[in-house]
C-alpha cells in the first residue's frame, strides 16, 4: 500500500509484523459514508488466523523494544506525531468520509490526539524505579518498572483517532507492542491509518500490528488472546463486560471506558449565557455521538422556562446536513440501527408524556435515501425514568429535566448506573465545587460542559462506565508493572 490517506485508497489489507497482507480471507467489510449512503470502500474481514498471527508478531518484537532506550521510544513516537500533523487535512477528509465527522469533529480529533501523542512522548523517561528502605537489617530494596508485554487496543467509531490514540501511543512509548482492532464502523481512522502513520517512522516490525474484522468473528480472539496483557477497550457497557470477561480468563489487566449518562445541571444563579453555550455544545457536537456528551439538562425550575426557550433557538440555529457541507455542524448518525435507536427514544419520551420542542426526526438530504441525520432535538417535560433520560441515547437530543433545590439536583444526576462525566453551572462557585463534588462521576466541571480531555489528565468512570484509568501516569500504571529486586548485604539470622 501507499502512503496515500484519500478515502478512494485500496484499504483492503491487514497491517501485521510491519507488512499489509490480505490475510487469510478473500472477505471484505465494506465502509460506508454515513452522508452519502454509498461504500467508498473496503477493508479486510480478519479471521482468528489472523488474529493469532499478530498476536505472534507483537509477542515477538516487543521483547527487543523493551529494551531499546528512552531516548529511542521517545524519538518514534516524536516521528509519529510529526507525520501525524503533517496529514492532518487528509485525516479530516478521512473522518468526513467514515464516520461523519464534521470540520470541528475532524479538528477536535487531532488536536486531541495529538495532545495524547505529546503526551506519551514524556513517558519513556517517566518510567522510574524507586528504592525502599528495608526492615531486614542489610537489606537494599529495588523497585523496577517495565512494560507489560503486549496491549490488545479495541476502539469505538465515534472518535476513532483520538480514542485509539490515547492508548496505542502510551503503549508504544513504554515499551509495549500493540494489536488494535478497531470497530467495523470505522476500520481506516480507528486502526488502519495507524499502520500508514508509523512505518513512515522507525518503529520495527511488529511492534503495532492492526487487524479489521467483525467483534462478531475475531472480538472473542482478540480480546482473550493468550499474548495479550492489557485490554483497553472503549464502548458500550453491555459489550464491555463481555470484553472485559474474557480478558479476564488469561488474567490480562482491563482498562474499558463504557458507556455514560451524564448530567448538566444549572442552578438558578448561573449564568445563564454560558450555561446555554455549553449546553448546545455539549448536546449537540458530532451528533451527541460522544460518550461524554450532555445526556440530560437538569435546570433549577425558576430558570426552566427560559433555559429551554433558548436551547431551543440554539438548536434550530444549527447548520444542519452532509458532512462534506463545510458549514454543517450536526451531521449524519453512523448507521441505521444508531439513528432508528435513538428516534425511538424520543418517541417513548414524548409517549411518557415529556413535550417535543424541536427535532425528533431525520432530515431528508437531496439526492440521498433513507438520510441518516437527526434534527437537533429538544424535550421539556422530562423525568428521570424516560426513554431518553434513562439510557444512553447518544445523539443529537436534549432532555430538559426541572429541579427545586441542590438535593434534588443531585439526586437526578446520580440516578443512574453509569458516572462517566458531568457539569455545573453555578453563579456561586462555593455551590458548584459542592454539587461537583456530591456528583457521583469520574470527572466534573464547573462552569463548562462534560466534553473534556487532556492528556496529562487522569480519566476515568465509575460504576457502568468502566474500569481502570486513562492518561498521564495513570494509565502507564495500566501497561507497565513493578518488579521487587532485593539485595541482601549483610548476612541475615533466621529463626532456624
Amino acid at each position: 500500500m501507499s502512503k496515500d490517506l484519500s478515502p478512494e485508497t485500496d484499504w483492503n489489507a491487514l497491517y501485521i509484523d510491519g507488512e499489509w497482507t490480505s490475510g487469510q480471507s478473500d472477505a471484505t467489510l465494506t465502509d460506508e459514508n454515513p452522508s452519502t449512503r454509498e461504500v467508498f470502500t473496503e477493508v479486510p474481514a480478519a479471521t482468528e488466523a489472523d488474529v493469532n498471527t499478530a498476536y505472534e508478531a507483537a509477542a515477538a518484537a516487543q521483547s527487543d523494544w523493551k529494551d531499546q532506550p528512552p531516548a529511542r521510544r521517545q524519538e518514534v513516537i516524536h516521528q509519529f506525531l510529526h507525520v501525524l500533523q503533517e496529514s492532518s487535512e487528509e485525516i479530516m477528509t478521512l473522518l468526513e468520509n467514515e464516520v461523519g465527522g464534521s470540520r470541528i469533529m475532524g479538528k477536535t480529533s487531532i488536536q486531541i490526539a495529538s495532545d495524547h501523542a505529546s503526551e506519551a512522548a514524556t513517558l519513556p523517561r517517566r518510567m522510574k524505579g524507586e528504592h525502599v528502605d528495608s526492615n531486614v537489617p542489610g537489606k537494599e530494596n529495588l523497585v523496577q518498572r517495565g512494560p507489560k508485554g503486549v496491549v490488545t487496543v479495541i476502539s469505538p467509531w465515534n472518535f476513532p483517532l483520538n480514542l485509539s490514540m490515547r492508548a496505542v501511543a502510551p503503549a508504544i512509548a513504554a515499551g509495549n507492542a500493540v494489536v488494535l482492532k478497531p470497530s467495523s464502523n470505522s476500520p481506516i481512522t480507528g486502526g488502519l491509518l495507524f499502520g500508514k502513520l508509523f512505518e513512515q517512522t522507525d518503529l520495527p516490525a511488529g511492534v503495532i500490528n492492526v487487524v479489521t474484522g467483525r467483534g462478531s468473528e475475531i472480538g472473542d480472539r482478540v480480546a482473550g488472546h493468550p499474548e495479550s496483557d492489557v485490554v483497553a477497550f472503549t464502548g458500550s457497557t453491555e459489550v464491555g463486560q463481555h470484553v472485559s470477561g474474557i480478558a479476564g480468563e488469561n488474567l490480562a489487566i482491563p482498562a474499558m471506558e463504557l458507556g455514560g449518562n451524564n448530567a448538566h445541571i444549572v442552578t438558578a444563579d448561573a449564568d445563564l449565557n454560558r450555561a446555554i453555550d455549553g449546553g448546545t455544545f455539549g448536546s449537540f457536537v458530532h451528533q451527541g455521538q460522544v460518550c461524554i456528551s450532555i445526556n440530560r439538562h437538569i435546570v433549577h425550575e425558576d430558570i426552566y422556562d427560559e433555559y429551554v426557550e433558548r436551547l431551543v433557538d440554539r438548536a434550530e440555529s444549527l447548520p444542519v446536513g452532509s458532512a462534506h457541507d463545510k458549514d454543517t455542524i450536526v451531521g449524519p448518525i453512523i448507521d441505521e440501527s444508531q439513528r432508528d435507536e435513538m428516534l425511538g427514544y424520543i418517541e417513548k419520551t414524548v409517549d411518557a408524556g415529556a413535550t417535543l420542542e424541536t427535532g425528533g426526526e431525520a432530515v431528508a438530504l437531496e439526492g440521498i435515501d433513507n438520510s441518516l441525520v437527526v434534527a437537533p432535538t429538544v424535550l421539556s417535560g422530562v423525568t428521570n425514568d424516560m426513554a431518553a433520560a434513562c439510557n444512553e441515547h447518544f445523539g443529537p437530543i436534549a432532555p430538559v429535566i426541572p429541579f427545586s433545590d441542590i438535593d434534588e439536583a443531585v439526586e437526578i444526576a446520580n440516578d443512574t448506573e453509569y458516572g462517566l462525566s458531568g457539569s455545573v453551572h453555578a453563579g456561586d462557585l462555593d455551590v458548584g465545587k459542592e454539587i461537583a463534588e456530591r456528583m457521583v462521576t469520574g470527572n466534573v466541571h464547573i462552569n463548562d460542559q462534560p466534553i473534556n480531555d487532556e492528556a496529562h489528565v487522569p480519566f476515568s468512570g465509575t460504576g457502568a462506565s468502566g474500569v481502570g484509568t486513562y492518561n498521564s501516569d495513570a494509565f502507564l500504571h495500566e501497561i507497565t508493572e513493578t518488579k521487587w529486586i532485593s539485595i541482601q548485604h549483610e548476612a541475615r539470622e533466621y529463626p532456624f
